[in-house]
């Protein structure tokens, strides 16, 4: 008890919709992490299944429970539960993870080692195939001059197997989401997650926010996790695609510091524009109109996004650095599948 009471108190944070089957699954790996000074929290972000009754008969007494009685999305979701939670770390953690038991330990010795960590990701793994690395954050996260997030270990859809290639701690540009780490004083200072996102790169974006304040996003290898992947949004959804397209480009928007961030905001949506084209030659006709449809709705709210752009600056000023080369030119042009064969990933 001593022991944990000088330890950083971390609250893990599960948000839930409608996953009853993925808790029962999931949760008790998470109660029987070894740290000591940790709570439990599941957020249930008005679910319409039975899971609050599955939480409140089979965990009552080792969770913190909070429901809401709408559904805020990802992003807003979050917001709403951590302004009712005191901790010294937060814990953004999928309702779609196994943990290992130590999983946490190492990443509350790298934030203690140094005030400037931010936020930190573990190694993501695939639940399915756990050998290869996982879409949703792999080995640490990167942005290209473009916009395009990549990974250690995952490049567009080719994910590399894990052959301890990426196991060296190191500063990256992105934490995912899927399992995030954070102080949880700069959580707040740096203004949470952007619930206008509703979800996908609302991490990316605070994680650029908290860059431009000085902090570093990390990954730690040391801790290994497991993600199923697609547990609220399926895989290759039309909402899905609509949410990435959309929040690309509130991503640059928001955040670039170049004088030519416009110009970046039509070459991007030129090359949304291609992809868009090649779904309809495709015969997906469904994603040609999302394209479109998102890209829409970016406009609808410019004025909105100049406005949180304008707050942005206020955070701070420090450099922030962009992958300088073209990720969709490497991976389309040159055929280079794996982080490792870029030019000057790192």
């Amino acid at each position: 008890m001593m022991l944990s009471s000088l330890q950083p108190k971390v609250a893990i944070v599960i948000l839930n919709y409608n996953t009853r089957s993925l808790l029962e699954r999931f949760l008790d790996g998470v109660l029987a992490t070894s740290y000591g000074n940790k709570e439990v929290w599941v957020v249930d972000n008005a679910s319409t299944d039975d899971s609050v009754e599955y939480l409140e008969q089979h965990h009552k007494e080792s969770i913190q429970l909070l429901v809401s009685s709408e559904n805020y999305g990802y992003a807003g979701g979050y917001n709403w539960a951590l302004t009712q939670i005191e901790a010294d770390y937060y814990v953004l953690l999928n309702s779609d993870v196994r943990v290992s038991g130590n999983w946490l330990s190492s990443l509350v010795e790298m934030a203690s080692s140094d005030k400037k960590i931010g936020a930190i990701q573990p190694k993501i793994l695939d639940v399915k195939d756990t050998d290869k690395f996982e879409y949703a954050g792999a080995s640490g996260g990167f942005l290209d001059k473009w916009g395009y997030p990549f990974c250690r270990g995952r490049v567009f859809d080719s994910l590399e197997e894990d052959k301890g290639q990426y196991d060296d701690a190191m500063e990256v540009f992105w934490a995912s989401g899927a399992c995030m780490f954070v102080r949880a004083e700069l959580y707040h200072s740096a203004g949470a997650l952007d619930a206008d996102f509703f979800a996908h790169m609302e991490e990316i974006d605070l994680c650029w926010r908290m860059q431009r304040m000085g902090y570093k996003v990390m990954v730690q290898p040391r801790s290994e996790i497991f993600h199923l992947g697609g547990g609220t949004l399926a895989e290759g959804s039309d909402r899905k695609y609509f949410l990435n397209f959309r929040n690309n480009l509130y991503l640059i928007a928001k955040n670039h510091s170049s004088p030519f961030w416009f110009i970046l905001i039509l070459w991007r949506m030129i090359l949304d524009g291609i992809s868009a084209f090649k779904f309809l030659v495709g015969g997906q006709a469904s994603l040609f109109a999302v394209v479109i449809k998102a890209h829409f709705a970016f406009w609808g709210s410019f004025g909105l996004v100049l406005k949180k752009r304008k707050a942005v600056k206020k955070l701070g000023d420090t450099p922030v650095t962009l992958y300088s080369k073209s990720i969709v030119w490497q991976y389309f042009a040159t055929g280079k599948k794996k982080f490792s064969e870029l030019r000057n990933a790192v």
